[in-house]
């Protein structure tokens, strides 16, 4: 990403130099493409501000500030971190390349559900789970309370499960959570597969287990990368399930630098750690797809998958559905258990809640019109200019644009601080210089932060959805309204935008959801007494109270089932 922010910059110089400098036609002023051109390099300058924003702070804060952190703060969160990716990226790969392989490779009852089914836990934010399990796997909860019974036990002294809060258990229910992501992408891998590689690795003499690790495995590797990428990302992202779970990660690290000791260049430079270690998973998925050739090209049957009987059939529902009860089916019954006890009890939801529910889609509702907006623009320009140097600068900035899906919610938030702060700072000058009295925090004090943040975060799903509806509409299309004398804007508005509604709708739709859960950058940027679901459940945890918190989260996950159902319709469409 780094490496992108360096390219812009000689790209748009070349960009002034052929347009301001060495350009004396009229045209320069009447180019169609001058205004996407530039929409799309604000766009991007937006998403790598925060980057420069960051490193600015970080390098005001003294020595002593490098000092405490190095002696105090980074050792412990740092090692954390690092032992939560190698252990969340160990146990997404093992559940979702499993649970790839046996929906592919064989053939038993509820295959065909399973197949959508396992892609249900991405319905449940992290917190969400953590917060569900903390109440199930208390040591007086109803899990522990019904294995003594059955045990004989009378006290939780004389039995009790190891406890939740470490990193152990983060592990495990982040793993649980998130091994879709490897899921699907491996899923997809798997499917496409030429059956007849995996049939001559068995005619010459390899045996099922051979082929799986010798031949399909390798050649869903980049597939595999990518998947783990995307988790891992997720975990570093998060912070509600580490801070409930009680393990001091880079992320909650910097929320507590920040939030509790008011120190904003310490919590820059752990930011600064943090964008290391997401380089460093960039280069990792990077790495693992240079490779993505390596796939079969053959146009030949797919994989038959073996039919199982008996105890292996019994074997392979049980291995199938253990993610899924895990991930989704535990936690989202507890959800609808404390629902039904909240409302049988008091019948009625505060009106705090009821507040937290209508700026949740308000906020949701305005960043989605934004991204989509945005990721409109940063594609259409690099899609309408076809010649010269402006092409690769409008290519570059839609690159740049998709970055920020890689940084993690508390490191935008730090980034977007000071040009917040500047931006606030102009606006009250000119405001008192026209005579008015002084406005104070327009950005900061609004919601507008949060807009933004939200846009700058989930650009790279709207420009993802809306760039693959552009790749299925014929060029012949946009050549044919040109040559009939329509503008660029004219032949977006009549004849792309009408085609690209599915796609628009997608998009807008991943991105409504994903603003709902998001909670680190909400949790720091939000207005003064500005709540939102994701913001609500996590006041109501941190409290130790779970009434009304349980539907605060039930409505954030019936929300992101959403998405989830649209991928699992994909999906079929795929296996079929």
């Amino acid at each position: 990403m780094l490496t992108q922010t360096r390219a812009l910059w000689p790209a748009f110089f070349r960009f002034l130099q052929e347009y301001l400098l060495l350009s004396s036609h009229r045209r320069f002023f009447f180019d169609p493409g001058l205004g996407w051109r530039i929409a799309a390099f604000v766009i991007a300058l937006c998403v790598i501000a925060p980057v420069l924003s960051l490193l600015w702070f970080t390098f005001q804060g003294t020595a002593e500030h490098w000092t405490h952190l190095l002696q105090f703060v980074l050792p412990t969160a740092l090692w954390n971190t690092v032992l939560l990716l190698l252990g969340v990226g160990t146990l997404v790969t093992c559940l979702g390349v499993g649970s790839a392989w046996l929906i592919t490779a064989y053939d038993f009852p509820s295959r065909s559900i399973l197949s959508w089914a396992l892609l249900l836990p991405l319905a449940v934010p992290t917190y969400i789970v953590a917060f569900a399990y903390l109440d199930l796997l208390h040591p007086i909860g109803p899990i522990q309370t019904v294995l003594r019974e059955l045990l004989g036990y009378d006290s939780p002294r004389q039995f009790r499960l190891p406890d939740l809060r470490s990193l152990p258990g983060a592990i495990f229910l982040l793993g649980f959570v998130l091994y879709p992501y490897v899921y699907l992408s491996t899923r997809v891998m798997f499917a496409t597969q030429a059956g007849s590689l995996l049939e001559a690795a068995r005619i010459l003499g390899t045996t099922g287990r051979g082929a799986f690790f010798r031949v399909a495995l390798p050649m869903a590797r980049p597939a595999i990368a990518v998947g783990v990428s995307l988790a891992l990302l997720e975990t570093l992202n998060d912070i509600g399930a580490s801070e409930f779970l009680g393990v001091q990660t880079l992320t909650v690290s910097i929320y507590t630098t920040w939030v509790t000791r008011s120190d904003l260049a310490g919590a820059a430079q752990i930011a600064l750690a943090m964008l290391a270690i997401v380089a460093v998973l960039i280069l990792f998925e990077r790495h693992g797809r240079r490779r993505q050739r390596y796939a079969s090209t053959q146009r030949t049957r797919t994989l038959q998958a073996s039919k199982l009987k008996g105890s292996q059939a019994v074997l392979a529902i049980a291995l199938g559905w253990f993610p899924i009860v895990i991930g989704f089916v535990a936690p989202g019954l507890y959800l609808l258990n404390e629902t039904y006890k909240h409302f049988h009890t008091i019948g009625s939801v505060s009106d705090q809640l009821l507040h937290s529910g209508y700026n949740t889609v308000k906020i949701a509702l305005i960043a989605t019109v934004v991204t989509v907006l945005a990721g409109l623009v940063a594609v259409w320009a690099a899609r309408v200019i076809r010649h010269g140097a402006p092409m690769s600068l409008s290519r570059l900035c839609t690159r740049i644009a998709t970055c920020g899906y890689a940084i993690p919610g508390t490191v935008l938030a730090i980034g977007l601080l000071m040009p917040f702060m500047l931006l606030d700072g102009l606006a009250g000058w000119v405001w008192q210089m026209l005579g008015n009295p002084d406005p104070g925090l327009l950005l900061m004090g609004s919601s507008t932060a949060l807009v933004c943040a939200y846009m700058i975060r989930f650009l790279a799903i709207s420009i993802g959805g809306i760039e693959a509806g552009l790749a299925r509409i014929p060029p012949s299309l946009e050549q044919a309204s040109r040559l009939l004398g329509e503008t660029s804007a004219g032949t977006l508005r009549r004849v792309h935008l009408p085609l690209l509604r599915p796609a628009l709708s997608a998009a807008a739709l991943l991105v409504f959801v994903d603003t709902m859960k998001e909670l680190p950058a909400t949790l720091l940027l939000r207005p003064v007494n500005f709540e939102t679901l994701a913001t609500w459940l996590y006041a109501e945890a941190a409290r130790g109270t779970y009434e009304e918190g349980a539907v605060a989260a039930l409505a954030i996950v019936l929300a992101g089932l959403l998405p989830v159902i649209l991928l699992a319709r994909a999906q079929l469409k795929t296996s079929h």
